[in-house]
């Protein structure tokens, strides 16, 4: 058991570390990382599906599929690339939906499904990463990590906190069906943790409001939409954990589990930051 602590801990030190270096050193090394852990992890899907009721995803354009798509979002965000920048990847979509129409003892419904479910579920939440990266200003677009670094630092003392307090306090359960393991306790403790951070946070950043109040009224909705949705990520990775009849979606992370695993929480928390985000602007203008 503390084998396992420490083997976990170290991992996640590493990882917090490697992210942080990449987003606050250059866009390219951000570019480079995500666009990498996209790729990995709609892989590890595809892995993970292709045992499911005789599922045969293309694990290797899918992936590249999902790498692209990034590359493009972010080329396109940071007015490197005009919107032709995305028409290898509709092609690319065609040609996985045409393609199975030359492999009848496929299960084709279920190879559309699910191929279009790795670019919508995984593939997608990591390209809008360069929306919350890239901001336009009146002399164009500037790389401003605040935005990303926050929905992830949310995340990791969110989850933190949950799992400190979840162990130690946690007696009701929160969606025993799929996730036996979740106390409300250690939910509420998630938001309460994430919207501390979030002050800390408001205290150094303007990014919404050079109104202090305003601010950090907003800074803690953030902290409030992305803890929230990222339970629900979580709990829909689970479920679909569930349904397979794994533990963990890989092992590429020791201590961790798979790439799904690390970043599940992410997958619907993201879209739904750029969503709260740019609605903030506009009402603070």
């Amino acid at each position: 058991m503390n084998r396992n602590l420490i083997t976990r801990t170290i991992t996640g030190l590493a990882f917090v570390a490697i992210v942080t270096g990449c987003v606050l050193w250059h866009p390219f090394s951000f570019g480079i990382l995500f666009a990498l852990f996209s790729g990995l992890t709609t892989w590890e899907f595809c892995s993970l599906m292709n045992k499911y009721q005789g599922c045969q995803m293309n694990r290797f354009i899918t992936p590249i599929a999902s790498m692209y798509l990034f590359g493009a979002i972010l080329a396109f965000n940071a007015n490197i690339a005009g919107a032709e920048i995305f028409i290898p990847y509709l092609i690319t979509l065609v040609y996985l939906l045409i393609v199975e129409l030359y492999f009848p003892d496929n299960n084709v419904l279920m190879n559309w499904a699910f191929t279009m479910m790795s670019q919508l579920y995984i593939a997608l939440p990591f390209a809008l990463l360069n929306t919350l990266a890239f901001v336009s200003v009146k002399v164009g677009v500037v790389y401003n990590p605040m935005f990303v670094l926050a929905v992830f630092i949310f995340i990791w003392f969110g989850d933190s906190a949950a799992y400190g307090f979840g162990t130690w306090l946690g007696k009701h359960r929160l969606f025993p069906r799929i996730s036996p393991k979740k106390s409300w306790e250690g939910c509420i403790a998630a938001f309460v943790m994430a919207v501390g951070v979030s002050q800390a946070i408001a205290t150094f950043s303007q990014d919404f409001s050079e109104n202090d109040l305003y601010n950090r009224l907003a800074w803690a909705g953030l902290a409030l939409v992305v803890i929230g949705f990222g339970t629900w990520g979580d709990l829909v990775e689970s479920l679909i954990k569930r349904k397979l009849g794994i533990k963990d979606s890989g092992k590429i992370l020791p201590g961790h589990g798979g790439m799904l695993d690390r970043f599940d929480s992410s997958l619907l928390a993201i879209p739904m930051a750029v969503v709260y985000i740019y609605t903030m602007n506009e009402i603070l203008g």
